[in-house]
């Protein structure tokens, strides 16, 4: 048998490099301080195969995996806090996440498959930042809060403030996540996420997250509309959201509420064009807000 090499092979094993395995935050502090072009390891399912096919050539890499108290939920009188290192399983199974962050535990069923949710974080998937990543989404949508620690001590960053570009969070290089902290929304509220992918487990290419309150009119008083898939990072929906305020919509008006999200620039690439992603952040918008809408009403 004849096997023909080719042109666009690529290597398949990562490159050289040093490898360290701390076991306190104090520690990992210490040497990305002193490391020249070094990564930090948590799960694994995005550095490795970015290693592989050497997207990323470090020089040093920092496993996570032995650090100590970076894995936890815990619940907090505004709502939780989460180790970094929390894995993706152990969030999709907890009942604090079930209970007062349906959205999240509704948005972890998409994350790839079970073995990518064994090994995968809460952590690397917000620092990876990959715009289609569901918990990128979702803590955009809850208003969550990151805490990073440095040479200097800890620090807190709005998670509005988190991506600063494509893959490129505002954690500098001498800095380790440690925890992020959501704020719960009342019992009752709606909730909804929805994504668009070409097989399931794949990242989707247009997402939407959404959570409605309502009174007892059925008039909408706070929302909160994230998209996925969009650009470079996760964006909010503000003028739709501003819309809903006051409304008791039904599936015309969503219809047309929802088409302000065409207005926003996406990516055209080898996925689907601009214009695709723009039609389906209408049609995505639209679903998720019908189905949030009929949870927080109790017409689900």
């Amino acid at each position: 048998m004849l096997y023909h090499h080719n042109r666009e092979h690529r290597p398949m094993k990562p490159p050289p490099f040093n490898y360290h395995d701390p076991k306190t935050v104090d520690e990992v502090v210490g040497l990305l301080s002193t490391l020249d072009n070094a990564k930090l390891l948590a799960g694994g399912q995005s550095l490795m195969p970015m290693l592989n096919f050497r997207y990323v050539q470090p020089d040093h890499i920092i496993d996570l995996n032995r650090v100590e108290g970076l894995s936890y939920i815990r619940e907090t009188p505004e709502g939780m806090e989460v180790g970094a290192m929390t894995r993706q399983r152990d969030l999709e199974f907890s009942e604090l996440v079930a209970k007062r962050f349906p959205l999240m535990h509704e948005a972890i069923g998409n994350i790839g498959h079970r073995q990518t949710r064994n090994r995968g974080t809460i952590g690397g998937s917000l620092c990876h930042l990959d715009p289609s990543a569901e918990l990128v989404s979702c803590a955009m949508t809850l208003d969550a809060v990151v805490v990073v620690a440095g040479p200097t001590g800890e620090r807190e960053i709005a998670f509005k403030d988190f991506p600063v570009g494509y893959l490129t969070s505002a954690v500098e290089p001498n800095e380790v996540l440690t925890a992020i902290k959501f704020t719960a929304w009342p019992a009752g509220h709606g909730y909804a996420f929805m994504e668009f992918a070409r097989r399931h487990g794949d990242f989707a290419i247009v997402s939407a997250a959404t959570m409605l309150q309502v009174d007892g009119d059925g008039k909408i008083t706070r929302a909160a509309v994230t998209l996925g898939g969009m650009g470079a990072g996760p964006v909010r929906a503000s003028e739709l959201e501003a819309a809903l305020i006051g409304q008791a919509p039904d599936v015309e008006f969503l219809r047309q509420a929802c088409e302000s999200c065409r207005r926003f620039e996406a990516l055209d690439d080898v996925h689907a064009p601009a214009w695709y992603r723009q039609h389906l952040a209408t049609v995505m918008s639209r679903r998720a807000l019908e189905r949030a809408y009929a949870r927080a009403t109790g017409k689900a």
